[in-house]
């Protein structure tokens, strides 16, 4: 069957439901639970109560940068999520002598509510949901519509990345995945779990801001969660940045093309 973007419609895999925002996570306490055994405390996040502002994209993966200085020289691959991700894993990868490529995955959103992330989708299919969508009573219908739609746009994105190289492969070495914040953290889940296939050596997530509900969310899908930044009162990744501008599909490519040759050449 053919969809009114041209694309061929592809079916979606099952998807598993993530607690809302204002679960209370055992890791509050302090304790350790399963998948988070890379829970450092305050070495790896810091916590705040008013925003810092960051000047830019640039700008802030230099502070993530310094908390990742311990992978410098141990080829890691960095897996920025487009296309904000990108400007931030190009610093990564180069400051590290590590790659760069991509994770893809979007979000998921009701026409209804299209402010709200219901929740999110790799390119392989497999969605992540938000457990407040069933509050919300989106119709089963409107949901496999928007899951099919940005799993064809996934797909597109995918080609158009194949232009530039193949997929570098993730296997038994560290992979930091970053992204320029986490609010609810769906999109980040939904990339450690695409990651977490293909046996990463040590999975981290990497970003230099987050809510502290995206926060709880992300941790027991990664070894580490690394972020300068927690912030207590947080309404969107924007607000924790100055110049704060999309970034551009040519600018991504540009970015790709360029940065993160590590210890493995990058295809031209």
């Amino acid at each position: 069957m053919e969809s009114t973007t041209g694309v061929q419609s592809v079916s979606v895999r099952p998807t598993p439901v993530i607690a809302p925002p204002d679960f209370v996570h055992p890791l509050q306490a302090g304790r350790r639970v399963l998948g988070s055994k890379g829970f450092r405390g305050s070495r790896d996040m810091k916590r705040m109560t008013s925003p810092a502002l960051y000047a830019d994209r640039n700008d802030a993966a230099r502070a993530l940068l310094r908390m990742l200085e311990e992978f410098r020289g141990a080829d890691p691959l960095v897996l920025a999520i487009p296309r904000g991700g990108v400007p931030i894993g190009a610093i990564i990868a180069n400051g590290l002598g590590g790659q760069l490529d991509t994770v893809l995955v979007h979000k998921l959103r009701s026409s209804s509510a299209p402010e709200v992330a219901i929740g999110a989708i790799d390119e392989c299919g497999d969605c992540t949901m938000a457990a407040q969508h069933a509050v919300l009573a989106i119709a089963s219908a409107e949901v496999d519509r928007e899951k099919n739609l940005q799993l064809q746009r996934l797909l597109e994105q995918r080609l158009t990345y194949a232009q530039i190289r193949s997929r570098i492969d993730r296997t038994d070495r560290p992979v930091i995945v970053v992204d320029d914040g986490l609010a609810t953290g769906l999109t980040m889940i939904a990339a450690l779990k695409n990651i977490r296939h293909s046996h990463p050596r040590q999975l981290i997530a990497a970003v230099p801001v987050a809510s502290s509900a995206g926060r709880d969310a992300v941790r027991p899908y990664a070894d580490r969660l690394i972020c300068p930044l927690i912030a207590k009162d947080f309404y969107s990744v924007g607000q924790f940045y100055r110049d704060f501008l999309p970034v551009s599909d040519e600018e991504a490519i540009a970015l790709l093309k360029t940065a993160g040759g590590g210890l493995h050449p990058i295809a031209a």
